[in-house]
């Protein structure tokens, strides 16, 4: 993990002003082929990562109550689409991410005309939310907090944001703890991926950078000493995948 109060983009050590525009510039070059990205490097799986995300957040919602729910980073809004397909009733979804080419394809999505009445969708950083303070059921950011500048104000941001007895997850990549399995994917990622990125998003660098920054995050139970820290109780974190992700969820109490 990476001294605190210093920021880096990669290896490389940057400002904060810095990571937020190199950041930036990557998903302005990947959005278009992200989804395809994400499916070609998972061979899939980060679809069912993500519906065991969505279901925890089901569990959470009432059938006669008004459900308010945030997808932080929320790309191209894969997770929030498929929650409304699964369950639209009493529900208001926000989504938002810091980079406009991601909010516009979230927006030319097929999903976006039938759940506009669900829906409000923004261009915003997570350390700076435009929310009022205890304001959401449900907040959730799934490969994206790795991106933040600052981690930990972002962190207590989405604690301001969320009501008493709201509930943070956090899908994110992590440490792996299957034995035999780290050597593999340390190959895979450092060798395959930035090659593919080349291949077929003519972007080796935004790749390269997406890997270290997997490399560089916060180890499980690091990251949820870094949870509490922000005020959240009830810390818990779920490995996927031998621990290639993981969910970490926390509560509002």
């Amino acid at each position: 993990m990476k001294k605190i109060n210093k920021f880096y983009f990669g290896e490389e050590e940057v400002s904060k002003e810095q990571k937020v525009r190199l950041v930036n510039d990557v998903f302005d070059s990947v959005s278009k082929k992200y989804d395809l990205m994400n499916d070609i490097l998972s061979f899939g799986t980060h679809r069912i990562w993500k519906d065991i995300l969505i279901n925890m957040i089901i569990s959470m919602k009432s059938s006669n109550k008004n459900f308010s729910y945030l997808d932080l980073a929320c790309g191209t809004g894969d997770i929030a689409y498929k929650l409304l397909k699964k369950n639209s009733k009493k529900i208001d979804v926000f989504m938002m991410d810091i980079n406009d080419q991601m909010i516009l394809q979230a927006k030319q999505r097929k999903e976006h005309k039938k759940y506009i009445g669900n829906l409000c969708l923004a261009v915003s950083d997570a350390e700076n939310i435009p929310l009022v303070s205890k304001s959401m059921d449900c907040i959730t950011i799934a490969f994206g907090i790795r991106n933040v500048a600052s981690v930990d104000v972002a962190l207590k941001e989405i604690y301001r944001v969320l009501k008493y007895g709201g509930k943070f997850l956090c899908l994110e990549f992590s440490q792996i703890e299957l034995s035999g399995m780290d050597r593999f994917y340390e190959f895979y990622s450092k060798n395959i991926i930035p090659e593919l990125g080349n291949i077929i998003a003519d972007d080796r660098g935004s790749y390269k950078y997406l890997i270290e920054s997997i490399k560089n995050f916060p180890k499980q139970d690091e990251f949820s000493d870094m949870i509490n820290n922000a005020g959240f109780t009830n810390t818990k974190y779920k490995n996927l995948s031998g621990g290639i992700a993981a969910i970490h969820s926390a509560w509002k109490i």
